[in-house]
């Protein structure tokens, strides 16, 4: 089967960072599903995995990805909730080989039906930035699902990237809460706003003081998705008292002291831990997808596709990891067939 994979970790600009590679035709045991990839999308991760991560002992390549969407080519005999010939989306594993490949295993407790209204690269930008979201919010900092008034607010920092885009979108729609991003450029901060926030300020300014100038002096959820260390101080001095702060980045230092005052909990979330460590909950991601591809279906969720970058191939996923890499990506980046 084709790939796309590497040898050794370097940067994006180096000739060997990226090479497209053949790999042997992959077989489904136990729970895993054989799926035939069509369709990929870029996170962050792939870019962090790229540049530290060499192939796991006894493999000569690393192959990255985890979006992708798909049709089921064979299944496991412990397999019971999907059958060859279905279409699906899911995110994968950070333990195993990713879906830079023609050919792909995937446990099916982490996979979902793709939603009939979308197409394949509709569906590919989808499903980690939207396991990432609705776990931040509904499992990790404990928001509760439905429409009824809610005085409480909450702030995104980076919502124009691939998760805060349907973090946004979840917020508003499935909650009453005051939902606020940021953004710092025009074009971004119009996304964020059709995407659904209610209000948008500018993360290049101080957080507290946007927070201000829009007549909130304090949020009760924050979730900070890029460059937390750069903005802490700012969402120590915004969040509410006893209110909740989530992250997903990486940042060297994170005083939680500075939190005890305001008695504010912190959350982190990754959304790879369930099957990173086989928990007993793992098939809830499985259930995750299966109710967002209604939402989607029902109009309520729109996929956050954003630039399409042909098919999958060294060169192409090579631009697609210098834009992640350059922070001006909006939404999400998607590759789309071998040919």
């Amino acid at each position: 089967m084709k790939a796309v994979a590497y040898k050794t970790p370097q940067p994006i600009r180096e000739p060997g960072a990226l090479l497209d590679v053949e790999l042997p035709d992959p077989v489904a045991t136990g729970r895993d599903l054989l799926v035939e990839i069509r369709a990929i999308s870029v996170n962050p991760v792939d870019t962090k995995v790229r540049a530290g991560t060499g192939p796991a002992p006894g493999q000569d390549w690393k192959v990255l990805g985890w979006d992708a969407s798909g049709v089921v080519r064979a299944v496991g005999p412990e397999v019971t909730l999907f059958k060859p010939g279905d279409r699906v989306w899911y995110a994968g594993s950070i333990a195993r080989p990713g879906t830079n490949s023609e050919l792909h295993l995937v446990d099916e407790r982490i996979v979902g039906h793709a939603p009939a209204t979308l197409d394949f690269a509709q569906a590919a930008a989808l499903p980690l930035t939207t396991i990432t979201a609705w776990e931040m919010l509904f499992d990790r900092l404990g928001i509760v699902p439905g429409k009824q008034p809610n005085p409480k607010t909450l702030l995104i920092i980076g919502a124009s990237g691939g998760v805060g885009s349907i973090m946004t979108q979840l917020a508003r729609r499935l909650t009453g809460l005051t939902v606020i991003g940021t953004a710092s450029r025009p074009e971004t901060q119009a996304w964020v706003k059709e995407l659904g926030a209610h209000h948008v300020i500018d993360h290049g300014q101080p957080i507290a003081a946007e927070l201000e100038r829009i007549g909130f002096p304090t949020v009760d959820y924050i979730v900070s998705l890029t460059q937390t260390q750069a903005h802490y101080e700012q969402i120590v001095q915004a969040i509410a008292p006893q209110g909740k702060f989530g992250l997903i980045d990486d940042p060297q230092t994170l005083d939680a002291t500075k939190l005890k005052r305001k008695s504010v909990s912190l959350h982190w979330e990754l959304m790879f831990t369930r099957s990173l460590f086989g928990t007993e909950d793992m098939i809830a991601q499985h259930r995750l997808l299966e109710e967002v591809a209604g939402l989607v279906d029902s109009g309520l969720v729109r996929t956050t596709l954003a630039e399409h970058y042909g098919s999958i191939n060294a060169a192409n996923l090579t631009r697609a990891h210098a834009l992640i890499e350059s922070g001006k990506a909006r939404g999400k980046i998607v590759l789309e067939s071998w040919n």
